[in-house]
């Protein structure tokens, strides 16, 4: 019988929420975050635009904070979008997919001429977005609304568990919490246990930087690049 225990490796705030619907699925969660978020105070903002855009809902605290709740909202996803929306947004639109979506949908919705788009993302996150809607002809205002440093120290339920064997999956939300989280465990004694975990995780991307590191266990990619489809893939005990 595969062992119940579940490892979530993304931060907070979204640490909480999976794994509370990891367990809605009759898993046990394991919290081993590989990143730690700290919010950043916007500055040199337009008087106004036409739009937010976020590419992550890291970027909601701050997009609430320094413009007005009536701005219309483009998110990449549907979680992102549902974050918009709890913190009092009116108008949140998703791309429900990537930043190749989310671009489109922007093309498709938004004309150059209505205004500046306000694109909020992580530090070095966003800049090909940003390239790519000034090809169609959008200013772009970009600002770095969080910044993510490495966890040093995996936490010791991820020992304990695995020398009791009770872990048998790990979630990666993205590439850089999973190469983050690679590199947090490389030197312990528990590398080869946990190459071979069976790991669920939100993109080919993803996927290939596990196997870029040797990964054993199998593999599984979500059918869409969100924590729903990422709770499908991982399914109910």
């Amino acid at each position: 019988m595969q062992p119940r225990g579940v490892i979530i490796t993304r931060p907070e705030p979204g640490l909480s929420e999976s794994a509370a619907d990891v367990a809605r699925l009759g898993w046990v969660p394991v919290l081993a975050p590989a990143l730690h978020v700290r919010q950043c105070v916007l500055t040199g903002l337009p008087k106004q635009s036409a739009a937010v855009v976020l590419t992550s809902g890291q970027a909601v605290a701050a997009a609430a904070q320094s413009v007005a709740l009536s701005v219309p909202v483009f998110a990449v996803g549907n979680a992102t979008a549902h974050k918009a929306r709890m913190a009092g947004f009116t108008t949140v639109w998703s791309a429900q997919g990537n930043a190749q979506d989310l671009a489109a949908m922007l093309v498709r919705q938004c004309a150059p001429v209505q205004g500046s788009l306000l694109l909020l993302s992580g530090a070095g996150q966003g800049v090909e977005l940003a390239a790519s809607l000034r090809v169609h002809g959008f200013a772009v205002v970009r600002r770095v609304a969080y910044r993510t440093a490495p966890v040093v120290e995996c936490p010791e339920s991820v020992c304990h568990g695995l020398q009791a064997q009770q872990l048998g999956t790990i979630l990666f939300f993205s590439a850089r919490s999973a190469q983050s989280w690679l590199n947090m465990v490389r030197q312990s004694s528990m590398w080869h246990q946990l190459l071979a975990l069976r790991a669920v995780v939100i993109s080919a991307v993803v996927a290939q930087t596990l196997h870029k590191a040797g990964w054993t266990g199998p593999v599984q990619v979500a059918a869409r690049p969100d924590a729903p489809a990422m709770l499908a893939a991982l399914g109910r005990v």
